[in-house]
C-alpha cells in the first residue's frame, strides 16, 4: 500500500504485483496475495490483462492504516497479559496492565489517525534520494 500511495495520481498507471514485489523485496506470490486481499476489501483497485495492476481505490488521505492493519490482525478479544495467561482476569490485574492497555489504545489511535498520506510524500522529504 505504501508503494501505491507513492505511486497515487489522478491519471497514473496501474501498478504490477511484480513491480511491488520487486520494489519492496517480496515475493512475487506473496504480493500478489496481499494486493488481491486488498482488492477484495475494497482498498486498492485490480485490473487483468495487458497493463493491468493495482491502484489505490481512494486518494491517499483518505485511506487509513487501521483499515490495512485490520485485514491483516489476528483478532484478539482483549490485550494478553505480560505475565501470562491467568494474571490479569483472576483478581488484580498485573503490574504492568495499565500501561500496556495505554500502549494499546496508543498503537490504535495512531493508526486511526495515520492515513497513506505519509507515504505518498516524495522521498526526498524523508532524506533519501
Amino acid at each position: 500500500m505504501s508503494y501505491l500511495a507513492e505511486k497515487h495520481a489522478p491519471n497514473a498507471a496501474s501498478v504490477s504485483s511484480a513491480e511491488v514485489g520487486r520494489e519492496r523485496k517480496i515475493p512475487l506470490a506473496l504480493a500478489a496475495k496481499l494486493l488481491s486481499q486488498l482488492a477484495t476489501a475494497r482498498l486498492t483497485l485490480g485490473t487483468t490483462g495487458p497493463g493491468g495492476g493495482y491502484r489505490l481505490a481512494r486518494a491517499p488521505g483518505k485511506i487509513q492504516l487501521a483499515e490495512i492493519v485490520s485485514l491483516f490482525e489476528r483478532g484478539m478479544d482483549e490485550f494478553p497479559c505480560p505475565f501470562g495467561p491467568g494474571w490479569c482476569g483472576s483478581g488484580a490485574p498485573c503490574p504492568l496492565h495499565d500501561e500496556f492497555l495505554k500502549l494499546e489504545q496508543n498503537g490504535r489511535l495512531f493508526l486511526e489517525q495515520t492515513t497513506l498520506e505519509v507515504f505518498a510524500k516524495k522521498t526526498s522529504e524523508c532524506g533519501e534520494g
